[in-house]
């Protein structure tokens, strides 16, 4: 597995154990809403790298962040890269408890 890989899961298991967003917690955002979330860390970390790759070229909260505004805590792009991909892991995952059988 790759250091990403890695760090992915590592992220993961922090926001259960350390955040308390266990997968009882997950199931009860609606659907899209962790996805949604995860997404507007990868275009702040896509900003970053680039500043006008989404077209606002600014540091505002995402539109797509789904939470309270004050929670929202970007990083480096690196590190916002590695919580998106937790926060659409997590989304993967409600989807998988919601619909066993509808696994692709």
């Amino acid at each position: 597995m790759t250091t990403a890989a890695t760090d992915v899961l590592t992220e993961r298991q922090r926001q259960i154990e350390r955040e308390g967003w266990t997968t009882q917690h997950d199931d009860e955002h609606d659907p899209g809403v962790l996805a949604a979330s995860g997404a507007a860390y990868a275009l702040n970390a896509a900003d970053q790298m680039h500043p006008y790759s989404q077209g606002d070229g600014d540091n505002d909260v995402p539109h797509c962040w789904m939470f309270d505004p004050a929670s929202w805590k970007p990083r480096d792009p690196r590190s916002d890269l590695v919580r998106a991909a937790a926060l659409i892991l997590a989304e993967i995952e409600r989807i998988d408890r919601e619909s066993p059988k509808g696994k692709t």
